[in-house]
């Protein structure tokens, strides 16, 4: 439902059973509150007449847990309707809450009375939205199109809030229309393909380099639907974009205040709302192309994927190479899902030489294993598309029963499943921090995982293996050709880190002090970091 919501653009609704049917959906719903995806579930309950509400007790009704109160932190609206004269009103609300104003979960705890009961509806009260404070986009457009002017450094950090307000094509109209530099966010890395002219990037914690150099040179950001969190601005946020006048258009105040960082303009509004309102104003072309040009040159200075990620004489596969084959072959008709967190997730981001018209689906806020599996059956049925996911060989287990509804749909799904011999993200944390005291990480320190090859048979599914880089093209190719569903597994190199990123540096007393964020190891020479900066 998180990734049908996520497609489409709209709501998507989850049906649960009571008990622990509510409490395994709560991972799904954490991601869709973070990320603003908008979810309605509905889930069941015991009779009202059974539940324990004000009787002191744990449990009452059979399977009864208070799921109310569970997901009332992580949900826009939350209630238990316990009265069905009032389902239409709750519905409605619910509704309405999920896809206005800061988009997000709602849910709807049925008690088992209530969804048999006979209703109608026409006769029972309805839910009607108050009125919403209206902010004035068009002063806000005007001053934001004046800062820009008055910069020689502009760019544009886009964001989701772009995509959720359904702004997508005015903001591509607008950018033409300013001719600024463009980074974008995760959740927004299919806005523009590659090879734009105007996209340099996406920064951040991992990152491409130049997308990096470029916000922590611009003299003026407009930060556009784009929440900010700890892996967009580091861990020193006050730094981000330092030498910037800084503008920040997200519909949740909340979100622009939480760091204290300084802006030179807060804009509380519908980024959708604001970008025609600057439209109105028929913007003329800034004057930075010369940063737009010197953007360009870092983009093509400090590639993300090196010349040695593609060697294939190598006996295991490099990540970034995969990543750089999916970006050489999806296309129009495709959607990529990458898997939860880990590589699987920060190398396919981090790296993926977006083609136009590609789809991405991904929940960098939570970034739970398991995602990708139920997210690309869900996007799958959402687009109709050609469906790619990249998932790690642990992420998979975490909702490896979904394989059977993979098998049933038989819709055209390609599973490539990233073998690096365990958890890699763990064992790098566990090397780096902990002087290589490894635990459950891999089969040495107490983890193992099954059989791909005989998981795809017991499920019905089309097996591929890919070993060695030299077959690495052909076989995705192969792959991508294929009818229905099939699951690939890719051997990795499982020392290749990922980077560049930031890194910390351990303090005599223990604490870690982050690096700036346009210093990302592995760090360039101090002489030509400073050449860069100097301007």
């Amino acid at each position: 439902a998180e990734s049908y919501a996520q497609d489409r653009n709209a709501l998507g609704v989850a049906l649960v059973t009571a008990g622990p049917g509510s409490t395994n959906a709560i991972t799904g719903v954490a991601g869709a509150w973070i990320d603003s995806t908008p979810l309605l579930v509905l889930s069941g309950q015991a009779k009202v007449e059974d539940m324990m509400t004000g009787k002191g007790i744990r449990q009452m009704g059979i399977q009864e847990v208070d799921t109310e109160s569970l997901v009332r932190p992580i949900t826009k609206y939350a209630k238990c309707v316990k009265d069905a004269k009032t389902v239409p009103y709750e519905l409605e609300k619910a509704v309405w809450t999920a896809l206005n104003g800061r988009r997000g979960p709602v849910w709807l705890d049925l008690p088992l009375d209530v969804q048999g009961a006979t209703i109608d509806p026409d006769s029972l009260p309805h839910f009607q939205p108050q009125a919403e404070p209206q902010f004035d986009s068009a002063s806000a457009a005007k001053e934001i199109l004046n800062f820009l002017r008055n910069a020689e450094k502009p760019c544009i950090y886009a964001g989701n809030g772009i995509r959720a307000a359904g702004a997508v094509p005015e903001f591509l109209e607008l950018i033409e229309k300013l001719q600024i530099p463009v980074m974008t966010s995760w959740k927004a890395a299919d806005f523009l393909p590659e090879d734009h002219p105007l996209f340099v990037g996406r920064p951040g914690i991992i990152a491409q380099r130049g997308a990096n150099f470029v916000q922590q040179t611009c003299d003026c950001i407009l930060i556009l639907g784009t929440r900010l969190d700890l892996c967009q601005t580091g861990f020193n946020a006050p730094h981000f974009a330092p030498r910037a006048k800084r503008l920040m258009v997200d519909v949740d105040i909340h979100e622009i205040d939480k760091f204290g960082i300084e802006f030179a303009g807060k804009y509380p509004a519908d980024a959708g709302k604001l970008i025609r309102a600057m439209l109105a104003e028929k913007p003329a072309p800034l004057n930075c192309r010369a940063f737009l040009a010197k953007a360009k040159e870092w983009q093509k200075r400090y590639p993300v994927i090196l010349p040695e990620y593609l060697d294939e004489t190598k006996p295991l596969v490099n990540l970034y190479h995969l990543t750089k084959v999916f970006g050489d072959l999806l296309g129009e008709n495709d959607l990529l899902i990458p898997g939860s967190s880990g590589a699987c997730a920060e190398v396919t981001m981090q790296a993926i030489p977006v083609r136009k018209g590609v789809r991405i689906h991904n929940t960098p806020g939570l970034g739970s294993m398991g995602f990708g599996l139920p997210a690309c059956i869900g996007g799958a049925v959402a687009s109709g598309k050609r469906t790619v996911c990249v998932i790690g060989d642990g992420g998979l287990q975490h909702n490896i029963q979904e394989l059977e509804t993979l098998h049933r749909l038989n819709r055209n799904i390609k599973l490539f499943v990233l073998n690096n011999n365990g958890y890699g993200s763990i064992y790098n944390m566990q090397k780096g921090r902990f002087a290589g005291h490894f635990v459950a990480c891999h089969p040495q320190s107490g983890l193992t995982l099954p059989e791909l090859s005989r998981i795809a048979d017991a499920y019905r599914l089309p097996y591929v293996k890919i070993e060695h880089p030299r077959e690495l093209k052909k076989q995705v190719e192969k792959i991508l050709a294929m009818p229905g569903s099939v699951i690939c597994e890719v051997m990795l190199d499982p020392t290749v880190p990922s980077a560049p990123r930031l890194a910390s540096q351990a303090l005599p007393d223990g604490r870690m002090v982050s690096k700036p964020m346009e210093d990302l190891a592995p760090f360039l020479p101090p002489e030509e970091l400073a050449e860069i900066l100097k301007d």
